[in-house]
């Protein structure tokens, strides 16, 4: 598995991936969340003010994350892996290559409290929570830190 950042036009097919991969994220929500209603445009603009990786084998798009250094925090965000290559350590992969591309930085990343694999994967690697947040009666986001 090779994983390198991401050119502008493959942007348009980490989006379509990026909706697969979160709709068994969705379905525990009664409503639409963030991830499936981005738009290509959104993607670009985070391409152009941080990086997102892509984790490809024999030319198949595997998974991706995205990272944002901005004053002194990397922000880690959309991590997601296609739904038949789970399990395999793709996530994991791609958590540390973002944090490669930030030497001695401080990492943030969030998750909802409903996403107990997503939960497992960052404490396995480090990261610890250390706030909440309430968003309805059906949705409570964890942040967690590392470094």
């Amino acid at each position: 598995m090779d994983i390198s950042c991401a050119s502008y036009d493959e942007l348009k097919d980490i989006l379509e991936l990026q909706r697969l991969s979160y709709q068994s994220e969705a379905a525990m929500f009664k409503e639409p969340i963030p991830p499936l209603k981005q738009t290509l445009e959104e993607v670009q603009e985070e391409h152009r003010t941080g990086i997102i990786l892509k984790a490809v084998e024999g030319g198949r798009l595997l998974g991706s994350v995205r990272a944002h250094l901005k004053g002194g925090t990397v922000s880690i965000g959309k991590l997601f892996v296609h739904p038949d290559w789970r399990g395999r350590g793709i996530g994991t992969a791609l958590l540390k290559a973002a944090e490669e591309r930030f030497p001695q930085q401080r990492f943030e990343l969030f998750t909802s409290t409903k996403s107990l694999r997503n939960l497992e994967l960052y404490e396995r690697n480090g990261y610890r929570v250390f706030r909440r947040q309430s968003v309805s009666d059906e949705l409570e986001f964890v942040f967690l830190e590392k470094g």
